[in-house]
């Protein structure tokens, strides 16, 4: 896609460092001359958004690293040391709670859009396999890293997740006692998930650069679906990274941190749960026991599997079932049969699009409520069988829609190329 390079080292430091490390040249051929399709929106913006809240995730991870406590005795009081006593340690600890929520905006934004523009089609299946990695990890850090603080929350959603890891068959057990390391959730607990969460984000980096090196292979996708002509014909379709995305993408990202500033300096707590404020206490179930808001959809799915599947019982179901929500991601890209990548061009598959975006918001609303609470108050109807009803919808939506509409379905009419999408001239 990017071509032969296009860098011509100007002085003699670089023509030097050129011959023995061209890291200049990458970063000019990946970052400045790099060709990209002339009709990105903003929903493309979320990758450099990403980028940069990974970077304010480690940067602030590491700082807190230094005052933090990984002791069962001392975790939950070092943190509010850190807020009140630590010279801008409240604003260090409020960046990196609130970078994690804002984080997962960005990259379920990220993912909607891959999904409705077909960003995992081919040739891009290394490119969204990789992100699905990516998210894996971001989960895994991101929960180790709720735990920290030691607040009532923290410590019984420890109890409950690595309970419910020990329900796989054959390895749960002694997959739960080396996370616990002993018979329940405690120091050692503690020191494990501190060491994997501050290890974790440099293991996410590392992911990202071959994201990005997938990425540059075949170049971005775009809102037609269509590739980049080759040749000469290459330059109608694309335009140079520099100056004309990166000035858009910083364009987005200074809009995104702004609104990240708002909750940073006047709601610093508003996406956290007030029983994770009160140390943790063993002997004190709190009354109910939720995730943060960014795994609710998947908690949701675990509690709706209430029944046995054959030889599965109900818990080990709810496991396979919450897991196998975010593993089906990894073969979506043979799971969709149509030929067209973008639903731009395919109406009714949109429409199926929009109820999943639907039934992912109301999985992660009925995550937030006691399943045995009835939905709007309407007598028999809990939100244990609205949430069974949507997992339904989200596996139905990867296993039977996209591969029978992809076979059934007519797409609309596209443009002949990128340039003619662009100046709406032409029709293939």
């Amino acid at each position: 896609m990017s071509g032969p390079s296009t860098y011509n080292p100007s002085t003699g430091i670089e023509k030097w460092l050129d011959e023995r490390l061209p890291i200049i040249r990458l970063g000019y051929d990946s970052f400045v001359d790099f060709p990209t399709p002339r009709n990105l929106n903003y929903w493309w913006t979320f990758g450099g958004i990403l980028a940069v809240f990974l970077m304010i995730q480690i940067i602030t991870g590491i700082v807190l690293a230094m005052h933090y406590v990984a002791h069962e005795d001392y975790a939950f009081e070092s943190v509010q040391r850190i807020t009140r006593d630590v010279p801008f340690g409240w604003l260090i600890q409020s960046m990196h709670a609130n970078g994690a929520s804002f984080f997962f905006v960005a990259v379920y934004l990220h993912m909607f859009r891959g999904l409705y523009y077909g960003s995992y089609k081919a040739p891009r299946e290394i490119l969204w396999i990789l992100g699905v990695v990516i998210y894996l990890l971001m989960m895994a850090t991101g929960f180790m890293g709720y735990v920290l603080p030691w607040g009532q929350m923290s410590y019984w959603g420890a109890m409950v997740i690595t309970n419910l890891v020990g329900a796989l068959p054959f390895i749960g057990e002694a997959i739960r006692e080396w996370l616990w390391g002993g018979f329940s959730v405690g120091q050692a607990t503690l020191n494990r998930f501190f060491s994997l969460h501050y290890l974790l984000p440099f293991v996410i980096a590392a992911v990202v650069g071959l994201h990005i090196w997938a990425l540059h292979v075949p170049g971005n996708g775009n809102p037609v679906g269509l590739e980049a002509r080759k040749g000469k014909d290459n330059k109608k379709d694309t335009l140079p990274f520099h100056p004309y995305y990166t000035v858009k993408d910083g364009f987005a990202i200074i809009v995104y941190l702004m609104v990240f500033a708002v909750f940073v300096f006047f709601l610093p707590t508003v996406l956290g749960h007030a029983d994770n404020y009160i140390e943790a206490d063993p002997l004190v179930t709190p009354a109910h026991i939720v995730p943060e808001w960014y795994y609710l959809p998947f908690y949701a799915i675990l509690r709706a599997i209430t029944f046995d599947i054959g030889p599965i019982d109900a818990k080990l179901g709810g496991v396979l079932a919450m897991f196998g929500a975010i593993g089906i991601l990894f073969v979506l890209p043979w799971l969709d049969t149509s030929k067209v990548r973008s639903m731009r061009y395919r109406p009714l598959t949109r429409w199926f699009f929009i109820f999943f975006v639907v039934a992912a918001l109301g999985l992660g609303w009925c995550g937030a409520k006691n399943p045995d609470d009835f939905v709007m108050g309407i007598e028999g109807f809990k939100f244990l069988y609205l949430g069974q009803f949507l997992t339904f919808y989200y596996f139905a939506y990867f296993i039977v829609v996209l591969p029978v509409l992809g076979i059934i379905e007519k797409p609309k009419e596209r443009p002949a190329s990128i340039e003619a999408a662009v100046l709406g001239t032409d029709k293939a």
